[in-house]
């Protein structure tokens, strides 16, 4: 913020003890420390607060694709499970309907032996 070295905090001091003299210095010392510390105590709370709604806002995103990662996987999984039911009810009218095999006594050419 303000970059002040000790020469310039000595010209301040100096020029402080000279228009408050030795006896109000003091006191004008400890008021002016308090209102520092209030000013700094109120950045860091302002800071801490801007910190923790920017995690929040992170964690937010983070679930939000999380959740989409979820909705992808799930409509995958959906798909690939109409696909599995599409292909065993195929297998069953298949498997229903009469075939030529080698277990059907109709299609085998040779006549059976008396």
């Amino acid at each position: 913020m303000f970059e002040l070295g000790w020469l310039e905090i000595g010209i301040i001091g100096v020029i402080a003890l000279v228009v408050l003299g030795p006896e109000r210095l003091p006191k004008a010392a400890r008021f002016a420390g308090l209102w520092v510390r209030k000013a700094r105590a109120q950045w860091f709370a302002v800071k801490s607060e801007m910190e923790r709604e920017l995690a929040a806002e992170e964690m937010k995103a983070s679930l939000q694709a999380e959740r989409e990662a979820i909705r992808d996987a799930v409509k995958q999984l959906d798909d690939e499970a109409r696909e599995l039911q599409s292909g065993v009810r195929e297998a069953t009218r298949n498997d229903a309907t009469p075939s030529t095999g080698a277990n059907d006594p109709a299609a085998d050419p040779k006549p059976p032996v008396p």
